[in-house]
């Protein structure tokens, strides 16, 4: 609904060096079985842990427009393999060494907003820039000032290059509930401090079990205190109702257009601006709002 947070899937990684592992997968595990699953999406590079989670909150059913995500995840080779399947991704990035192509030029970021157009008519967006990515990924980079540091900037990259500079800065503010969701987590639902151990399974679990409380408690709050729990359903009939008004609208406009052309082969100017001005007097008052014509007193 765009305003509770849920978790609906988790991954723990190991490292996918055999020599970094402290333990290996016992070869007596059946192969069939969840716990054997897990050890091997555990082992998985980033990228790929990342589309596995995706890849299985599509299956479960769960559609959303655009994948958040911070600067560790915002790197060429994942953004490629998620705009591959058709998902739009929207994370912040990092002044490091990757390079963004303007034209035939391969620029830095800093280089991309010293050459961008300034915003003047916005106070905390900066400026913007298209660019394309060393992968060919087509993408727009938003530069906005940071909060605590005046002379430091913040880039935030959007694959969906049709979004404002606007949106894309509201879309990306919803990640912060990760953050509130952690902290939530470990000082509140004593993630990490209930069980203690170095069973792979135990993590699981009690990584499960603190992950479900944490559903039921946002599911109690959205039912019991939020006053936003109706708030997508009254939106959409209203978006209904304006759309069936402004269809009568038009057809109002036809019934009284289609009589002049057939009847009148050379329509006279004030007679037609008479006409209009009155069908315009008999629409509702938030319509006339919309029509600047309404006022006009000529």
């Amino acid at each position: 609904d765009g305003h509770t947070f849920l978790p609906v899937d988790f991954s723990m990684l190991s490292s996918a060096k055999p020599e970094n592992r402290y333990n290996e997968i016992n070869s007596k595990i059946d192969k069939r079985t969840l716990g054997y699953k897990r050890r091997i999406e555990s082992i998985q590079t980033t990228p790929s842990a990342v589309f596995g989670l995706l890849e299985n909150a599509i299956k479960a059913g769960i559609h959303a427009q655009y994948v958040l995500m911070d600067s560790w995840f915002t790197h060429a080779p994942l953004l490629q393999l998620l705009h591959n399947h058709g998902l739009s991704v929207i994370g912040m990035v990092k002044a490091l060494k990757q390079r963004y192509q303007v034209g035939h030029e391969q620029l830095s970021l800093q280089q991309l907003y010293q050459r961008a157009k300034p915003n003047l008519s916005h106070k905390q967006i900066l400026c913007s820039m298209l660019v394309r990515l060393e992968c060919g990924v087509a993408a727009k980079i938003v530069f906005v000032k940071h909060r605590h540091k005046k002379r430091e900037w913040l880039a935030v990259l959007s694959t969906d290059t049709t979004l404002s500079d606007d949106e894309i800065i509201r879309i990306y503010s919803m990640r912060w509930d990760i953050e509130p969701f952690f902290k939530t987590c470990k000082h509140v639902l004593k993630l990490e401090k209930e069980f203690q151990g170095r069973s792979y399974d135990q993590l699981i679990a009690h990584t499960t079990i603190v992950f479900t409380r944490y559903i039921f408690l946002s599911w109690q709050a959205r039912q019991s205190s939020d006053n936003r729990a109706l708030g997508g359903m009254f939106y959409d009939y209203c978006d209904e109702v304006n759309d069936r008004d402004w269809a009568d609208a038009l057809r109002q406009i036809w019934s009284f257009v289609e009589p002049l052309l057939q009847s009148v082969q050379s329509i006279d100017v004030q007679v037609l601006k008479s006409q209009l001005l009155q069908w315009i007097s008999g629409l509702p008052n938030y319509i006339k709002g919309y029509l600047p014509i309404a006022s006009c007193e000529s």
